[in-house]
């Protein structure tokens, strides 16, 4: 099977027709302009001024609150880095990012996963765990359109994760690279705003137990290498030093011509272009899944990239993968997502597939499961 032919579900990024080509080199034409000297020399630890400025301004915060990162994951990094140490207990959601998992166990956290449903977070089994004695030092949750489960947490979920992480001393980690990939319903506030307003408001709370990593990988462009973090001063300097001891400047060239993109309105068309194709593709996907493989259970997601799938008992994705594979279609495992179980499970990314090839990706998956039941 040549790479040509291969259709990939595996990998959670936009097929090249979505992205803004075009508009991506004007941006960056126009910051080689606007600013030669800032774009090409060494820049601040925490970014490029004017793109955290608009950072700043679009989620309402100050500006020291918010530190520019070589995309979301090295923002994951900081923050885990920054918060857990060896033995530290962490809550995370059941399934979650496999990359999580992995930086989590690389520092030596105790790692609790907490189950999903098709409102977020169960909010009521982790208070339970947390009745019972468990104290974590920090709670990971994506909210949006969540990787690998392509669930949404809901308002209630948000508010009460909040009052929880006051009450039992955690501090919650909003891993938010989907928010903009919404096809339908309402947006909801982030937890950081939730936070940060019961605070103005004087409800009781302290404000400060949210910190927020977003992206521009899923809506401009994975190569852009661009993310960020918001969160309370102390936390943000303290990342900052670090930031500097690890590369001394950020991609200014990067971060330059993302902030043309936006104040240009070249974002805001991007995510309309990315909304409707993978809306799109989401529908086909769902409908060429019931269709072909009867028996198969999924949650069909409101936005982001992917969508996660329970089979019948009888298949076995640790057979299925390498039989998919020999088909020409790429998966990835639900075990990947779990510290256990997952065995009849798959996560299935649909921002790479084309409308055209969704269904012939599916009907090779399902020629799969065959191969591996006989």
């Amino acid at each position: 099977m040549t790479a040509a032919q291969l259709i990939s579900f595996a990998r959670g990024a936009p097929s090249l027709d979505i992205v803004d080509v075009a508009g991506l080199k004007a941006a960056a034409a126009r910051a080689f302009d606007a600013d030669p000297a800032g774009v090409t020399a060494y820049g601040p630890a925490t970014g490029y001024a004017p793109l955290r400025e608009w950072i700043a301004k679009r989620h309402g915060v100050e500006v020291e609150r918010v530190l520019i990162t070589n995309g979301s994951l090295q923002a994951d990094a900081f923050v885990f880095d920054h918060f857990v140490r060896p033995g530290d207990d962490v809550v995370v959601e059941k399934p979650t990012y496999d990359r999580t998992l992995l930086r989590l166990r690389e520092l030596g956290a105790k790692v609790h996963q907490v189950t999903l449903d098709e409102h977020g977070l169960v909010v009521d089994e982790l208070r339970e765990m947390l009745e019972a004695g468990l104290r974590p030092k920090l709670a990971h949750v994506i909210p949006n359109f969540q990787n690998p489960a392509g669930v949404t947490l809901s308002l209630e979920r948000r508010r009460a994760l909040i009052a929880l992480a006051r009450q039992y001393g955690f501090v919650i980690f909003e891993d938010d690279p989907y928010v903009d990939i919404r096809f339908r319903g309402e947006p909801l506030p982030t937890m950081l705003s939730l936070d940060d307003e019961s605070a103005e408001v004087g409800t009781g709370g302290t404000g400060g137990v949210v910190v927020l990593a977003g992206s521009f990988t899923k809506t401009v462009c994975p190569g852009v290498r661009v993310g960020y973090i918001v969160g309370p001063v102390p936390t943000i300097a303290a990342i900052t030093k670090v930031a500097l001891n690890t590369y001394i400047s950020p991609n200014m060239l990067a971060q330059a011509t993302v902030h043309q993109y936006c104040v240009s309105g070249g974002l805001d068309e991007s995510i309309k272009t990315v909304r409707a194709a993978l809306a799109e593709r989401a529908r086909l996907l769902a409908e060429a899944l019931r269709r072909e493989i009867p028996g198969v259970r999924f949650t069909e997601p409101d936005g982001g990239y992917f969508l996660w799938v329970d089979l019948p008992e009888d298949v076995d994705v640790d057979r299925l993968v390498p039989a998919a594979a020999e088909r020409g279609v790429a998966v990835v495992k639900g075990s990947d997502f779990l510290l256990e179980g997952g065995r009849h499970s798959l996560r299935l990314a649909y921002s790479a597939v084309t409308a055209d090839r969704v269904d012939e990706g599916v009907r090779r998956l399902a020629a799969a499961i065959a191969d591996v039941r006989a």
